[in-house]
């Protein structure tokens, strides 16, 4: 019947009930079940197979310097006559120059070095997640028993011809896997919110610097406080010099903020789990992405009361909500979802302004990392790809292939900067996947 058959993406060879096409054998095979097979053929075993074709494909391009500008004539010279000729205005000037530079950035590995030999590059990274001033960066690993330790690289040799970097371990504290987290600060303290799992209970615990220290163990100061919280989906702390002593966690149908000094804890109602959360820095606003697909923002400084409303922005995704990341003029928020859409938003007018396709999530809690002053925007998809877009358009830059074959426990963790290591630090992108770290330099 051709109103059911649908076109394989060889051409015009039909796609058969329970068969595939070869295209190198010019032959159909039949699809076996996938269970109680020795080497089963099925689609998903294709797919795959498909996938780390077109993955090994696009890494022997990148070695090539195969690269071509992600816009048609876009090149340095040109931009620099329109900047001196008053066509450009500076912020256009440096964010086309950030998009040429995305598009010629090269990986290479990084040797990590740690004051314990044994433990170095043992573990998977999980999570990796950059200060304020991108001097470190805060790094989850995975260690047996399903728990998860923390560390922090020091990032100051990454300007070196054979980049190098080295990572302070806290052997003594290790917790339940993290599904999320917030860092607030690496100048004095760590501010740290670590979710557990959500079959098990969370927890959110506030971090000395010492503990990754290199120095005596026995000098350390022990953790500062810890909060044990149940079916916890989400984390964030507040910026907002109005409430800065506050945190948040995203719960089942319902959202916990707490404040560290005093302990008082306020709980807002929701019809839905929390799965995103993030802070105004210009209001005391907390903005909730929600499994339903709605994303709205409560007052901090309400009390509650039982039976009161306490939404104030509402914004609706048709999927679960997996990121939400203000920008900095808080005029526009930006939000990821299970569908793979990633949405701006303006807050002003509750509308949608712009979409960034080509994302790729169906399940995962995968984050948004948002650069304004390069104009940039990045994500890892749940197909291990990382992504990366202009701000102001929507345009996709590049599309960087894992170094790893994809699958679900090698999803790479990013981060992206122009300053990394601090002021006068190199620019570039840090891919964190399985033991390995890479970064992406600008050429």
């Amino acid at each position: 019947d051709p109103s059911s058959s649908s076109l394989t993406q060889n051409s015009a060879v039909p796609e058969l009930p329970g068969f595939y096409y070869d295209s190198e054998k010019n032959r159909y095979f039949r699809l076996l079940p996938g269970h109680n097979n020795f080497n089963p053929l099925t689609k998903e075993s294709i797919q795959y197979k498909a996938m780390e074709r077109e993955r090994l494909r696009l890494l022997e391009e990148e070695e090539k310097q195969k690269k071509k500008t992600s816009r048609a004539g876009l090149n340095s010279s040109m931009l620099l006559q329109k900047r001196q000729m008053g066509l450009l205005s500076s912020t256009s000037y440096s964010r086309l120059v950030h998009e040429l530079k995305v598009n010629c950035m090269r990986r290479r590995k990084i040797e990590i070095h740690s004051p314990n030999p044994l433990v170095a590059g043992t573990n998977n990274f999980k999570i990796i997640v950059a200060d304020a001033a991108c001097e470190r960066i805060f790094t989850v690993n995975d260690v047996e028993y399903g728990e998860c330790k923390y560390g922090i690289i020091n990032l100051s040799g990454l300007g070196k011809e054979s980049p190098t970097v080295k990572m302070y371990d806290n052997l003594y504290f290790t917790n339940r896997k993290v599904l999320q987290k917030s860092l607030f600060s690496l100048t004095h303290f760590i501010k740290l919110c670590l979710m557990g799992i959500a079959e098990t209970p969370g927890c959110a615990s506030l971090l000395p610097e010492s503990l990754f220290s290199s120095t005596n163990p026995g000098d350390r100061l022990g953790m500062l406080c810890r909060f044990t919280i149940s079916t916890g989906w989400s984390c964030a702390w507040c910026l907002n010099p109005q409430v800065d002593t506050c945190f948040s966690t995203g719960l089942t149908r319902r959202v916990l903020v707490t404040n560290v000094v005093t302990g008082h804890q306020q709980t807002f109602g929701s019809s839905s789990d929390v799965l995103a959360q993030q802070f105004a820095t210009q209001t005391p606003m907390l903005y909730n992405g929600c499994r339903s697909g709605e994303i709205f923002s409560i007052d901090v400084r309400q009390r509650s009361r039982k039976g009161q409303s306490w939404k104030a922005t509402r914004l609706f995704h048709d999927s679960a909500v997996t990121s939400v990341r203000l920008l900095e003029a808080e005029h526009y928020l930006m939000a990821a979802d299970m569908a793979g859409k990633i949405k701006l938003w303006d807050l002003r007018t509750t509308k949608c302004v712009k979409q960034y396709k080509g994302h790729h999530n169906e399940y995962a809690l995968l984050p948004l990392h948002v650069n304004e002053e390069e104009g940039l925007l990045t994500a890892v998809g749940q197909d291990c790809y990382t992504r990366i877009w202009s701000l102001q358009d929507g345009h996709l830059l590049r599309t960087i292939p894992s170094p790893h074959p994809s699958s679900k426990d090698a999803i790479p963790s990013v981060v992206f900067s122009s300053r990394l290591g601090g002021s006068g630090g190199v620019p570039g992108l840090l891919m964190a996947v399985k033991q390995d770290l890479y970064h992406f330099s600008y050429n």
